[in-house]
């Protein structure tokens, strides 16, 4: 039965917590505000309170990190034990690699029928130089204690060694997620394996079809339809000081150097959202 709390007024209204789980999941440093546990962690315990009904959360997220993927998703689901209370997600434009982990932390999820969702892999993307020192005439020198402590050394041609080893990280991973996807869908799965964990991604009607979506919804109807039209529906946000807002981030000691920083971040997060079109 529908767990009811009485407002200001004696009347009995369905209250639903709202967070948004909006861009990038990582724990560098960024101008932007990215998605991690310890950035999400006031919100979450502000979300999770006795006195409401259900934790909506509206996933926009492309993915990143599989650490901070696991540690918010595990964060949120303690809570939800914790208080007992159900938990649905919403996908709006992408909830795709590790926004669709977070996705999965909730009991039931929904997305529009235009929404990406899926893309259960993992990857690892980075530059090679190895030519550009000799061009500009500098000299690269590097001692190490340990024969793979240089692995994958983007000053240094390609070994396939180090890719080799690279790729059981990989493949690691790639399994945690796996499970993770298995232990909380379960049953509801319909595709086979070898698609649905490929890294593929599709659209939310497709996803529906291989149950990796419970049904086509948005956020406000589908919380309405579920708890009745009185239902109060409330957006949890961090309150931030003047100047983590007005930089969106904490104190810094050097700015050049973390603008420097938070270009290359922007360019790396601009990739992610671009794989899937946005």
């Amino acid at each position: 039965m529908l767990r009811k709390v009485k407002s200001w007024f004696g009347k009995k209204t369905p209250i639903v917590h709202v967070v948004r789980l909006e861009g990038v999941i990582a724990s560098g440093r960024s101008l932007s505000q990215n998605l991690n546990a310890k950035s999400l962690e006031g919100i979450l315990k502000k979300a999770f309170v006795k006195k409401v009904d259900a934790v909506a959360l509206a996933i926009n997220c492309p993915g990143g990190s599989p650490v901070q993927s696991a540690l918010i998703s595990s964060r949120i689901r303690q809570l939800a034990v914790e208080f007992n209370l159900p938990v649905l997600a919403f996908c709006e434009d992408v909830a795709a690699s590790g926004g669709y982990w977070l996705a999965c932390s909730a009991d039931e999820i929904y997305a529009d029928e235009n929404s990406i969702v899926g893309s259960i892999g993992v990857i690892a993307a980075t530059f090679g130089f190895p030519k550009a020192l000799t061009k500009l005439g500098v000299e690269r020198r590097v001692h190490t204690a340990g024969l793979s402590k240089s692995t994958n050394d983007p000053f240094k041609p390609e070994k396939p060694e180090d890719v080799k080893k690279l790729k059981v990280i990989l493949e690691d991973m790639h399994a945690s997620f796996q499970n993770i996807v298995r232990s909380r869908r379960g049953a509801k799965l319909k595709g086979k394996d070898s698609e649905l964990f490929s890294g593929a991604y599709w659209t939310g009607i497709r996803a529906k079809e291989l149950g990796l979506v419970d049904g086509t919804g948005h956020l406000v109807p589908t919380l309405k339809q579920r708890f009745g039209d009185k239902v109060e529906i409330k957006e949890i946000k961090e309150t931030k000081g003047f100047g983590a807002r007005w930089l969106g981030i904490g104190s810094r000691h050097d700015l050049a150097t973390d603008f420097a920083e938070s270009a290359l971040t922007k360019i790396e997060e601009r990739s992610l959202w671009a794989r899937f079109g946005l």
